[in-house]
């Protein structure tokens, strides 16, 4: 389930922002808790195991041994990585734009396919049009605040 949190980050102010962080439902901390969790425990236990158990030989073992995985590890940079991600997430964001539906290019759809210059025709294109605002309409609703302000109830829609 999504929950959005759109219309209090619009309204969120400059020193009022961490609030928004603090939301438990939907959030990014209810959604990482465990892995972040299973790693700062293996952390621990793997530094209380080097600071107060190993010997001095094998202390320097694991140190080679972690040099040895970092080396390793700088073959695949976290700059491809994050590039993946983001292009990830503009391509998202962009495939959400271009799919919105313009109200325009419905009409311009809708006046040649729908035929006839008598009464039933105008009507069945206006019909048509007033379907399509309104879903452009309830869409815009849910995603802009601005639109929400002025149609906040479906009392102010109708």
């Amino acid at each position: 389930m999504t929950v959005t949190y759109s219309s209090k980050v619009a309204n969120a102010t400059f020193f009022g922002f961490h609030r928004l962080l603090l939301k438990w439902k939907g959030s990014i901390y209810k959604l990482l808790y465990r892995e972040f969790i299973v790693f700062a425990t293996l952390y621990t236990v793997i530094s209380v195991l080097y600071r107060f158990f190993l010997t001095g030989s094998q202390k320097r073992f694991f140190e080679k041994l972690s040099i040895y995985c970092d080396k390793y590890a700088e073959q695949i940079p976290v700059t491809f990585v994050l590039g993946f991600y983001v292009t990830l997430v503009v391509n998202r964001w962009w495939n959400q734009f271009v799919n919105l539906p313009w109200p325009d290019r419905l009409m311009f759809l809708i006046s040649s396919c729908v035929q006839g210059r008598d009464e039933y025709g105008r009507l069945l294109r206006r019909t048509l049009m007033r379907y399509v605002n309104l879903t452009s309409l309830l869409i815009f609703r849910s995603v802009s605040t601005a639109v929400y302000k002025r149609f906040p109830t479906m009392d102010h829609v109708v």
